[in-house]
């Protein structure tokens, strides 16, 4: 595992987590958003009690609010990052 989490990684949890089958090609593109690949904040909070277990890390408390692939990646990376 490293310590940033890749669009392919998020690809994989939001399948597991929240039930939305995306490919990561999806989540790069500008614009992307969760609500219309079918992810709210609950399936939100699942892939961030899911990413807690894995690293040992506490996520940002908003997480589970980001709209998009992309301000979720800054948020969790960040936290990676910091915890390292």
């Amino acid at each position: 595992m490293t310590d940033r989490i890749t669009e392919e990684e998020l690809a994989e949890l939001m399948k597991k987590c929240a039930g939305a089958t995306v490919t990561a090609e999806e989540l790069r593109r500008d614009g992307a958003l969760f609500e219309p690949m079918g992810v709210d904040s609950l399936g939100l909070l699942g892939i961030v009690g899911e990413l807690e277990n894995r690293y040992g890390t506490p996520m940002p408390p908003d997480a589970e609010r980001s709209k998009s692939p992309r301000q979720f990646l800054d948020l969790v990376n960040s936290a990676l990052m910091a915890g390292a």
